[in-house]
């Protein structure tokens, strides 16, 4: 299994100026292959192949004077910029067919410096290395200090620098893992466990343990707002306007960085404790329509059950996911009636058939799991959960043995 480790990087002035020179040509270069391809489809002429983009944008473009400057980053650099714009049109093409899951795709457009996220890719071929100070040796930049939280697995294939809209660098790392390593890591357990995520508790648990909401968005409400009053005033274009944004990217990713935090702790931990975890299917879209939009988002129930379905697949455990439209809030769970529909306000009910008292979110969890088939799946009936792909933010998990945290 693919994974993505993070860790921040520390550049000095140096080796920002020559990041920011890769940025830019890495830019140029997938912008170049995107209006060529535009080009040719406007003229009714066959979109040009990658062998062709590359001899053209990369080979020739560097003994021209115009584009005479891409020779002063590494070749990978530009050559996956490439990779990426082709990468972006073949997604596009299956999203036109329908082969491709997940909300349609539009066509790639052109990259812009003033993105909020920059980044740029370096494989085995560009002879990057981490050196025997844990720094990351980086071809045409040098040896960039590196914040290491924590162990590599494995040997990685891949690293990707990134800047963040806060001006933040990282550094991906794509490891390959060993699934029999990984799941004796996590030793086998028999419990299972249902997860009602909601807004006034973030997770209620199938064993009665209500998780409060952080709600960290709404926390720094108060802040966010000033910093954006703040930025709202300075005058477009200026240094004080530029110093401004920046704090203002600042803020919200302090935000995000402690929302994933406590969804990464909490994953971990639950999938440690328990075999098998069933959750509900939620429609965050459209929530995300309502008057409750804002804490929606804030709660980031997609994101944590991604986190939940990548680690269930690392370590061998079992997650389900159960339809949406299962009446588990209005189930009883003792005896199965169901009691109708309940408006948000009614938190507890009692079963007209069986005279039970139920603390809603409680009973919603047990129901899903329940509807999950947990207890089965448990005691060995197949149950295999699927494949996804890897996931950027796994650094911030913790709870599992790491070893020395050496580079």
């Amino acid at each position: 299994m693919q994974l993505r480790y993070s860790f921040r990087l520390y550049p000095d002035a140096a080796q920002q100026a020559a990041l920011a020179r890769a940025f830019g040509c890495a830019r140029v270069v997938f912008n170049d292959a995107v209006r060529a391809r535009e080009d040719a489809r406007r003229t009714g002429l066959p979109f040009p192949t990658a062998g062709q983009l590359s001899r053209q944008l990369i080979t020739e473009a560097k003994r021209t004077k115009e584009r005479s400057w891409l020779g002063e980053v590494s070749a990978v650099v530009l050559q996956q910029s490439l990779r990426d714009a082709e990468t972006a049109y073949r997604n596009f093409f299956a999203s036109l067919r329908g082969t491709r899951k997940g909300p349609k795709l539009g066509p790639p457009r052109l990259k812009s410096r003033k993105d909020a996220r920059q980044s740029i890719r370096f494989t085995a071929n560009a002879r990057w290395k981490i050196t025997d100070g844990g720094r990351l040796n980086l071809p045409k930049i040098g040896a960039v200090q590196v914040k290491w939280s924590r162990t590599l697995p494995t040997t990685p294939s891949s690293v990707t620098v990134i800047k963040d809209a806060a001006g933040r660098f990282f550094a991906s790392f794509v490891v390959d893992t060993d699934p029999a390593e990984d799941s004796a890591r996590m030793p086998d357990t028999d419990r299972t466990m249902g997860i009602d995520l909601g807004l006034t508790h973030f997770a209620v648990l199938s064993t009665g343990e209500k998780i409060d909401s952080p709600r960290f968005l709404r926390r720094a409400e108060k802040k966010l707002k000033r910093a954006q009053r703040e930025l709202s005033r300075k005058q477009k274009g200026s240094k004080n306007r530029a110093k401004a944004r920046f704090k203002v990217a600042r803020a919200h990713a302090k935000v995000a960085d402690a929302r994933r935090d406590f969804h990464h702790q909490l994953s971990t931990k639950l999938i440690s404790e328990n075999q098998g975890i069933a959750v509900e299917d939620l429609s965050v879209a459209g929530l995300a329509r309502t008057r409750l939009a804002k804490s929606v988002h804030d709660a980031g129930w997609s994101q944590f059950v991604a986190m939940l379905e990548y680690k269930a697949a690392r370590y061998g455990r079992t997650l389900v996911k159960i339809g949406r439209f299962t009446p588990t809030s209005h189930t009883c769970s003792t005896c199965g009636a169901v009691d109708g529909p309940k408006p948000l306000s009614v938190r507890e009910w009692t079963c007209v058939t069986c005279r039970t008292v139920h603390d809603r979110d409680i009973n919603a969890a047990l129901n899903i799991k329940q509807a999950a088939g947990l207890a089965a799946s448990a005691c060995g009936a197949p149950v295999r959960p699927e494949p996804v792909l890897a996931q950027r933010e796994e650094t911030g998990s913790h709870g599992l043995p790491t070893g020395n945290r050496a580079a």
